[in-house]
């Protein structure tokens, strides 16, 4: 159901921008609804699921919609459906899901290293990161991940964002921020839970390693922004 383009029926306001509706499709009839927008609502809208909540006491599933071009990542949506009374969320599933990382460098007067991570279940190497949380800004998100996922404290480089964008499956709609983050110490204490296995490598070992072209050309910015350190 995530990412179904629906026609929505608006009957009533619960908050601003936040709407009780059905919402109907080739797949759904009048299937009950919440909408949540920044733009105008009439009566009669064009609608996308955007997500699918479970909420404790309430059986079945509920659908999210918001209108075509607008993306809403879980901690706002958490916020916005907080205005329903006396109902708690169970469960969240969102088309649109956004994390933060780092590139960590380490260097020493011999060379420079950057960390590798595998996640648990997965077969390629990559960076820590993880789901921005409410309240989060995206260096807040890079510096806490790292923190948990590494045991790394690091000071982000001024000036470095770059954003991998990618949709696993066709469907759940991707967005990694990234920052350029340097370690003072190689001693990674990983978090079980989250990282399977680490390395550090030179960057020419991490271009063969890292398979996915948004994580080369991440790779090819950060080995610029490192040479144009001083020290």
């Amino acid at each position: 159901m995530i990412a179904e383009h629906v026609k929505a029926t608006i009957f009533g306001n619960i908050s601003d921008g936040l709407y009780s509706a059905y919402v109907s499709s080739q797949n759904l009839s009048n299937r009950s609804a919440y909408m949540v927008t920044r733009k105008n609502v009439y009566e009669y809208v064009d609608g996308i699921v955007i997500a699918v909540a479970e909420f404790e006491g309430l059986g079945g599933e509920k659908l999210i919609v918001s209108q075509p071009g607008e993306v809403f990542y879980e901690p706002e949506l958490r916020k916005i459906l907080a205005h329903l009374s006396n109902v708690k969320i169970k469960s969240l599933r969102c088309l649109y899901e956004k994390s933060c990382g780092g590139i960590i460098f380490y260097k020493t007067r011999r060379n420079t290293k950057i960390l590798l991570v595998k996640n648990n279940n997965g077969r390629y190497w990559s960076f820590p990161k993880g789901h921005i949380e409410d309240g989060e800004s995206e260096q807040e998100t890079a510096v806490r991940e790292i923190k948990e996922e590494t045991g790394l404290d690091v000071t982000l480089v001024k000036g470095f964002r770059e954003v991998s964008e990618y949709c696993p499956f066709g469907k759940i709609r991707k967005r990694v921020v990234f920052f350029l983050a340097r370690a003072f110490t190689d001693n990674v204490i990983k978090q079980d839970e989250e990282i399977d296995s680490f390395i550090w490598v030179d960057l020419q070992q991490a271009r063969k390693l890292c398979t996915y072209d948004n994580d080369l050309r991440i790779i090819e910015k950060a080995e610029t922004a490192i040479h144009l350190m001083r020290n």
